[in-house]
């Protein structure tokens, strides 16, 4: 009766998510109230579990590097950053294609997806209008290119977060599993947009509106608070290394993180309340809500159940294991949003881990079929709906189907990429 009912409560809940009529942190925070409140009815969860069910250094990593991407904001450094990017591109649109989604990956593996595609694209959006071409394909690239770069590293895609909290994995540790990986999945990628997208590309007319838009526009003043920028700048490059150094200095990426975001705060003397007012506090409590839902599950003993059926695959290689779970979770993320996919993934792998099962590759499996996947459908990853957002606000919204028929064959092509360097970064094809 226990893993029925809880069972259900988060299965509503991702369902209530993924239709997106109310805002999913409202449907979070009400599916964890019903989680407990069916846990202190039924006797298998309670307001002390719901607590420790929360990952509060995964909460902390994400507050510190919001803070920090908040003050950067402020100064003006994105702008100028994607006016660089246009004005190098000289107003080829193909060679635009290549910078800004070369630009929003490298920002997405020191930041996270989200906030990149946050800054980068409503100045995207501009330099589309600029340039007379549509801004739908850069702004579906943009998040594609986004939510690949950010598979890299610990801090670039929210699952990867959560992932690292959970498995005790570094940013080192992400950098070298799949940065390799990463970089042919990215050049593949590449190559899929832009047959896909050559038709939509073409429509530009550069050598008409170059000397008026991209000369019209200035880099340097758009950098609003150069001194400021500089500070902030330093202060990220400073918590980069800590997260490489995280393993050798005994600290964790969310001290790390924290302490840059006070040192910052400090160095550049910026108003508190106000770069806190740009914190994303609803994509937080999200988080504290699936949290405590996932938490529900485990009580209820439904984890133990999947994991004890996973064990009738346990007699097959571990990395052949970590294909299957890889590919389940390109088609979850595709359908609901990789970050709750992921949250109620990583119990199961633990357990798994109890029983046995060894669990280390499962864990690249996973990183790689949440940030691939989250890629096929508009609702797959948080950084997809806000560029649907963005859209909206122009004259060219982007359509499903227009998503659709660019993430899908990326996706696709993507994974199967993915897979065969994942069976022959461990040992797969050689041990058969």
């Amino acid at each position: 009766m226990t893993e029925i009912v809880a069972t259900a409560i988060f299965l509503i809940t991702l369902l209530l998510i993924f239709a997106q009529k109310w805002h999913r942190m409202v449907v979070s925070s009400i599916g964890a109230a019903a989680m407990v409140a069916a846990g202190l009815l039924l006797g298998f969860y309670d307001e002390e579990l719901a607590i420790e069910a929360v990952e509060f250094e995964t909460l902390a990593l994400l507050l510190g590097m919001m803070i920090l991407v908040a003050l950067l904001q402020t100064t003006g450094f994105f702008e100028s950053v994607a006016i660089l990017v246009a004005q190098r591109s000289r107003g080829g649109p193909m060679r635009l294609l290549f910078m800004l989604g070369l630009t929003t990956s490298f920002l997405s593996m020191a930041l996270d997806n989200v906030t990149t595609v946050v800054l980068m694209s409503p100045m995207t959006v501009l330099i589309a209008e600029f340039l007379d071409i549509s801004p739908v394909p850069l702004l579906i690239s943009q998040a594609i290119f986004s939510n690949t770069g950010g598979m890299a590293t610990l801090v670039g895609d929210p699952p990867n977060i959560l992932l690292g909290t959970a498995a005790g994995l570094s940013f080192n540790d992400f950098l070298t599993h799949l940065g390799p990986v990463v970089l042919v999945v990215w050049g593949v990628t590449f190559f899929v947009l832009r047959y896909r997208l050559r038709d939509q590309l073409r429509t530009a007319n550069p050598e008409t509106h170059w000397d008026r838009a991209i000369y019209g526009l200035n880099a340097r003043a758009a950098l609003t608070d150069p001194r400021s920028a500089r500070r902030v700048l330093l202060v990220l490059g400073g918590v980069v290394v800590l997260f490489i150094l995280e393993r050798p200095l005994h600290i964790s990426p969310a001290f790390a993180a924290l302490t840059g975001a006070g040192v910052a705060l400090g160095w550049t003397q910026m108003g508190v309340p106000g770069i806190l007012k740009d914190v994303e506090w609803d994509v937080l409590l999200f988080f504290v809500g699936l949290f405590v839902m996932v938490g529900g599950l485990e009580a209820a003993g439904v984890l133990e159940q999947i994991a004890q059926s996973l064990l009738t695959l346990q007699d097959i290689s571990p990395v052949l294991l970590g294909l299957i779970i890889m590919w389940t979770m390109v088609i979850l993320s595709a359908l609901i949003d990789n970050i709750p996919v992921t949250i109620a993934v990583i119990p199961i792998v633990l357990e798994l881990s109890t029983l046995g099962v060894d669990i280390q590759p499962i864990w690249w499996a996973i990183a790689l079929g949440a940030g691939l996947g989250g890629n096929a459908t508009p609702i797959g990853s948080s950084a997809n709906v806000v560029v649907i957002a963005v859209s909206e606000r122009t004259d060219r919204p982007i359509t499903d189907r227009e998503w659709l028929s660019v993430g899908i064959p990326a996706v696709l092509v993507a994974s199967l990429v993915a897979s065969a360097l994942y069976a022959i970064l461990h040992g797969f094809l050689a041990a058969g």
